[in-house]
């Protein structure tokens, strides 16, 4: 390229080369995860593996905070994703795979994703539960309509936090921070697509 044209074309070309740069390290904590974050619902052995592992998370929950039984007993249905892995350089980036449970029989698998922009910086690994209140708002996630607004928060599990929390248009969301760091770990955002058992 001409000397006197390269001045002309940086301006254009730097921004998005560090979006580009930022999204990639966004991105990077996502790639070689378990061995159940792609296709699980069609590989059997993916399935088995995030069954194990949904169950494990599950009685993770359940030993941080033995309240949360109330919700399994309640809840007409639940979602569990065992692993969601969260990574952000400005650009964040969150993916993870779970089973989907209705009148506590295994209906389908899902995958929640989500994408934000903002100061935030570092990766994290944590379990996350979307329990619902009733048919309708499970009928709701089940079509793919389901997603929580920019401003929308889980409740952290802990010891008692069950007893202190309650739906809020259908769902109670619980997560738990298996590992890693990050400035800005809100649900916000966050979308779901689910698939029934063939």
């Amino acid at each position: 390229m001409p000397r006197h044209v390269a001045p002309f074309f940086a301006p254009v070309f730097a921004p998005v080369f560090t979006l580009a740069l930022l999204f990639s390290l966004a991105l990077a904590p996502l790639v070689g995860c378990s061995s159940y974050r792609a296709s699980a619902h069609d590989d059997p052995s993916r399935q088995a593996d995030l069954a194990v592992a949904s169950a494990a998370a599950q009685q993770d929950f359940l030993d941080r905070d033995p309240t949360l039984q109330a919700f399994f007993d309640s809840a007409h249905g639940y979602a569990i994703f065992p692993e969601v892995t969260k990574g952000a350089a400005g650009i964040g980036a969150a993916h993870g795979q779970g089973e989907v449970y209705e009148q506590d029989t295994l209906v389908g698998h899902a995958s929640v994703s989500q994408g934000s922009l903002g100061a935030q910086l570092g990766g994290q690994v944590y379990s996350q539960i979307v329990f619902f209140e009733d048919e309708a708002t499970m009928r709701h996630f089940k079509r793919g309509n389901l997603e929580f607004a920019a401003q929308a928060s889980a409740v952290a599990a802990s010891a008692g936090a069950g007893a202190n929390a309650d739906y809020a248009d259908g769902v109670a969301v619980f997560t738990t921070a298996a590992r890693g760091l990050m400035f800005e770990a809100s649900i916000g955002g966050q979308k779901f697509a689910f698939r029934p058992l063939k």
